[in-house]
């Protein structure tokens, strides 16, 4: 199934280098009046397994479903997966620290059989299409509603004493140092084993508030409280669980990204005069999530704010957020968490015969300090519900992007590719090949290509995205030749973790 779906993607992209060149002999000339993709951008996508999706598939059907979902994402220009594999102190993976998730194989503690390891298959899956992918956990969550049997080796089972149940939940308790130790062991687990681009944690810090109940943390505050009022203790327990959660994972692989998804909502206006005009639950009164300390303290390396709400929403409006958002949170990569349902759902309110979409990219396109955005879910985006993906292929992502820089981790380029040259193989076709470039340490080694064509009196300008024709992993691509009279000059880059882009190696072709 992999090799057949590679080799599909190999002739999507021989189609997609045609149509490109095609295009060029038309709008060369035209070039700087067309709308330019950013050279950089976020373009995430969430596959969740709290909703059950994956419960007893078994791995023949969840591979074929996730193949599916990461052909229609690549297609769509999705360049960054968040997978759920840590629902509630559980794992979608092998893990000798917690016991397999009932989201995987229906019974806690029960492998999967036929044996696999979903999160090893996602990465090595995600990284031949040239993704990134990000392992999401859930830190704090210990038990679900529908969570009726827990392992043996389940964290609540071993040690009662160190979790709550509040509402249809059991949670790990924040206050306690032991709870934050042992997520980060988690997470180093996790970073150590996997090789992931990225760690990810959603928006549930301390629970949502549930009506006329007080969370069961008297015993944790009395031990630790330290004279702080109970909300300000709260929250310097979520901080210190953040900036020790970011030094754990930098620790064993510095590349290795962390990111957060927050509630949509740091504080409204009526709570402090700074916060945004709306009227819902707030991350930092209710969550007691301080989201704008750890992107100012530089506790996490991207944020991505759950903006899910429709432009005009009463309570909570698209526009007013992501405004607010913009002016506020921007001292590491701000990526905005996109409902793709409720987006499709609702009314452009300056044309009543389309859904949201192009007003919300109109804003996040139009807006200073915007990284890109993320998609939930990403199942509604392979669907192509609303014609989303659609969009996104045609329009949004007609060309691919790099990842957002992050020069905080590393902001230094590979060495250039070597030995760049066209190969006319003894079938008649083209290929374009290249050579990595050396590299002493990991951080410097070259993980993906970009290549870049341009037309005869097109100068070469690797800013211009509109020239750029993949990022691929592999260090060759299939060239559309015909018959061998016209010029193209190809440009190939490095890219490494960070995607740091080095200089450009180049050379005319005639296709």
């Amino acid at each position: 199934m992999v090799s057949i779906s590679h080799s599909l993607q190999r002739s999507a992209l021989l189609r997609k280098i045609t149509l490109f060149l095609l295009a060029c002999v038309f709008l060369s000339t035209a070039s700087a009046q067309m709308p330019q993709s950013p050279k950089r951008e976020f373009r995430g996508a969430w596959i969740q397994a709290v909703n059950g999706q994956w419960q007893g598939l078994g791995r023949d059907r969840m591979r074929a479903e996730l193949t599916r979902e990461l052909n229609a994402l690549q297609t769509a220009g999705i360049n960054t997966i968040l997978f759920q594999c840590r629902v509630e102190g559980d794992a979608l993976y092998a893990s000798q620290l917690e016991p397999w998730s009932r989201y995987l194989t229906g019974q806690q503690g029960t492998p999967p059989a036929p044996y696999w390891d979903p999160l090893e298959w996602m990465v090595q899956e995600c990284h031949a299409r040239g993704m990134e992918i990000h392992a999401w956990i859930n830190p704090y969550r210990a038990k679900t509603k529908g969570t009726t049997m827990l392992a043996t080796s389940h964290y609540v089972i071993q040690h009662p004493e160190r979790c709550f149940t509040y509402g249809d939940l059991m949670l790990f308790d924040p206050g306690l140092p032991e709870n934050r130790r042992y997520i980060c062991t988690v997470a180093q687990d996790i970073v150590r084993r996997y090789d992931i681009d990225g760690f990810h944690i959603d928006d549930y810090f301390y629970p949502y508030p549930v009506a006329g109940q007080s969370i069961p943390d008297d015993a944790s505050y009395s031990a630790y409280g330290q004279g702080l009022t109970r909300g300000d203790w709260r929250r310097q327990n979520v901080n210190a669980f953040i900036h020790e959660l970011h030094e754990a994972i930098h620790a064993v692989k510095p590349w290795v990204k962390f990111g957060v998804s927050p509630f949509g909502i740091y504080r409204n206006e009526a709570s402090w005069p700074g916060g945004s005009r709306t009227n819902g639950l707030q991350n930092y009164d209710d969550l007691y999530a301080d989201v704008l300390l750890w992107v100012q303290k530089g506790w996490v390396d991207y944020n991505i704010p759950q903006i899910y709400w429709e432009i005009g929403h009463k309570a909570a409006d698209y526009e007013e957020l992501i405004r607010w958002w913009s002016r506020n949170c921007t001292e590491r990569p701000l990526i905005i968490g996109q409902d793709v349902d409720r987006t499709i759902a609702a009314t452009d309110p300056n044309n009543p015969n389309q859904h949201q979409m192009a007003a919300k990219m109109a804003l996040q396109r139009g807006l200073s300090g915007i990284s890109g955005s993320c998609q939930w879910y990403a199942r509604a985006v392979a669907d192509d519900k609303g014609q989303y993906a659609t969009l996104l292929r045609s329009y949004y992502h007609s060309r691919p992007a790099l990842q957002p820089l992050m020069p905080w981790i590393d902001k230094k380029a590979p060495r250039k590719v070597r030995k760049l040259k066209a190969v006319q193989m003894n079938d008649g076709s083209m290929h374009l090949c290249w050579t990595a470039p050396r590299a002493k340490k990991e951080m410097d080694k070259a993980q993906l290509y970009a290549v870049y064509v341009f037309p005869k009196g097109m100068p070469v300008d690797l800013n211009n995205m509109n020239q750029i024709v993949c990022v691929t992993p592999d260090t060759h691509i299939l060239l559309p030749y015909t018959l061998g009279t016209t010029k193209w000059t190809y440009v190939v880059t490095a890219l490494d973790r960070l995607h740091n882009e080095s200089k450009e190696k180049k050379i005319t072709v005639k296709l």
